[in-house]
């Protein structure tokens, strides 16, 4: 039987010997239920979103024993070209996001000449989407396709581990995963969503960038630079 391309990717991102492979969601069938059911719709003509080598990009760029924050998004964007497998994070050649305009506002107010965060979760900071992939066009096809339990997983183990860790939630979906997360020894900065749809518009001016530095500081962790400067 011939293996799809997210079936390959899930088995390289094994190989790896990442520390996050030793979850259960990749132990006990369930990552490789998730992957025959994108590779269906694969197979059928659906267009899925990131390049499979990008997937697993943010527990590849991230490992556990390197995580100083948690950003949490949804999914990847539905547009060909814009996502990189990393939460918010934009390739593409047109404006900026919305909801990551707002964000990055809150980093700097000038415009900076990128979208990708790779910066960021090259220092620690884990860009994880509730739902790895998307099709073209069809934001939020794949989030019931069983994401979710590695979501939760990869939090619960942040939680668990020794060192202190921020934790960025945002919006309703990020927020109600604050129960997996021991307040008693990792910081918790939430507010509403990025989003421009977001009425209350609790995210600008929240300054969740600064306290995440803050806290870290106080406990005994390097800040983050989270500036996107180009050629960095």
């Amino acid at each position: 039987m011939s293996t799809g391309p997210v079936a390959a990717a899930l088995a390289a991102f094994r190989a790896s010997g990442s520390a996050w492979a030793r979850l259960a969601f990749f132990t006990d069938g369930a990552a490789d239920a998730v992957a025959a059911r994108v590779d269906a719709r694969i197979a059928a003509g659906a267009q899925v979103l990131p390049d499979p080598g990008n997937v697993f990009r943010a527990l590849e760029l991230t490992p556990p024993e390197a995580v100083k924050a948690v950003i949490l998004g949804q999914d990847p964007y539905p547009t060909p070209g814009d996502a990189n497998g990393l939460a918010f994070s934009y390739v593409g050649g047109r404006r900026l996001p919305a909801s990551l305009k707002v964000i990055l506002a809150e980093v700097a107010p000038e415009k900076p000449a990128t979208g990708d965060l790779t910066p960021w979760a090259r220092q620690g900071v884990l860009l994880l989407n509730s739902a790895l992939t998307v099709e073209a066009g069809r934001a939020g096809a794949h989030l019931r396709y069983g994401w979710g339990p590695l979501t939760d997983e990869a939090v619960a183990a942040v939680s668990a581990g020794e060192r202190p860790v921020v934790f960025l939630l945002w919006g309703a979906q990020a927020r109600a995963r604050a129960a997996l997360i021991d307040a008693r020894r990792h910081g918790i900065i939430a507010s509403g969503h990025p989003s421009p749809l977001n009425r209350a518009r609790d995210f600008p001016g929240s300054q969740p960038f600064a306290r995440a530095n803050a806290w870290l500081a106080e406990h005994g962790v390097a800040p983050i630079d989270w500036r996107l400067d180009a050629g960095r």
